[in-house]
């Protein structure tokens, strides 16, 4: 009898596509309380790509839509596994998401200080790298070949 052999590489991308999931529903869920939305409008509001969105709607309002396509995008991430469509539109959703936040980090004011002589920022946006990266990955297997 022959033993296959486990194939990490597989197993190591669902739980990755599944952990920037869980992250973007959570995050997704938060988005609807009033302290994630005032925590966010100093990155929105500086942000030349997203500010315009307060000319149009509250605070609140804004963090809502935000959330609300957290959440579609990480169910659109998950629902993958069964639908190649669904991944598309997760792989595109959370890739404009990772970049649109990826870009707070030159739009957002004094977003670096200095501790003890090395630059240190918010590290939540800095692990939007990797989630990009998974994010192209998924709506990569998600094309049609």
């Amino acid at each position: 009898m022959v033993m296959k052999r486990f194939d990490f590489q597989s197993f190591g991308y669902t739980i990755s596509v599944i952990g920037v999931a869980l992250v973007l529903l959570w995050i997704g869920i938060f988005k609807f309380t009033p302290t994630e939305a005032n925590a966010i409008q100093p990155l929105v509001q500086n942000s030349f790509l997203m500010n315009w969105m307060y000319s149009i709607m509250s605070v609140q309002g804004v963090s809502n839509i935000i959330g609300t396509i957290e959440i579609i995008t990480a169910l659109s991430l998950l629902l993958h596994f069964f639908w190649k469509n669904a991944g598309i539109i997760g792989g595109i959703f959370s890739s404009i998401t990772f970049l649109l936040t990826l870009s707070f980090l030159f739009t957002t004011p004094e977003v670096f200080s200095m501790v003890d002589g090395v630059p240190v920022t918010e590290f939540f946006i800095l692990k939007d790298v990797m989630a990009l990266g998974i994010s192209i990955m998924v709506l990569g297997k998600s094309l049609p070949k």
